[in-house]
């Protein structure tokens, strides 16, 4: 047996420290007490809050899922009143979603929560503001080039109520 290369060490370090991160990331939040949303509506809401409303087809394309799969998941957060449909769109005559002002008051709610626990991790990071803008920017990189890979472009502009865009 050979003896693995460098490049295949640093992958393997690498795919371990995204699985710790993620870890670490979900584990910072704490348990769910307070937020109302379950990760499919989070994640969801995430997408269709920025940019135009998507269909089905669409929004199984961007997470790489079965359009029956999405639809089950879009279909408890309508009757949650998270999201709403909108008919007969441009899009080929194709129903598209949106999130209501529920799902976006909602989605920020839980969203504090997230970000507090963000914070947390950097604080026991002993990270500076300057270390981690640097660590931001090598992870808008990696999941652009990613996302270029995949032909699956996310749209980083954000939604307000009003239904303006935002940078």
């Amino acid at each position: 047996m050979t003896e693995p290369s460098e490049q295949e060490h640093s992958l393997g370090d690498l795919e371990r420290e995204l699985t710790l991160l993620s870890r670490h990331f979900i584990a910072a939040r704490g348990p769910r007490i307070g937020q109302s949303l379950d990760r499919s509506a989070y994640v969801l809401l995430t997408r269709l809050e920025s940019g135009d409303p998507l269909t089905l087809k669409e929004l199984a394309h961007t997470f790489q899922a079965d359009v029956s799969t999405i639809n089950r998941q879009i279909g408890a957060m309508l009757k949650q009143g998270l999201v709403e449909r909108i008919e007969a769109t441009a899009k080929g005559g194709a129903r598209t979603f949106r999130p209501t002002p529920l799902g976006l008051e909602r989605l920020e709610a839980d969203r504090a929560i997230s970000r507090a626990g963000a914070a947390r991790l950097i604080e026991a990071a002993g990270w500076s503001g300057e270390r981690t803008q640097q660590f931001l920017t090598l992870m808008i990189e990696f999941n652009h080039g990613i996302e270029q890979l995949e032909g699956l472009a996310w749209d980083r502009s954000t939604r307000t109520r009003d239904g303006s865009a935002t940078e």
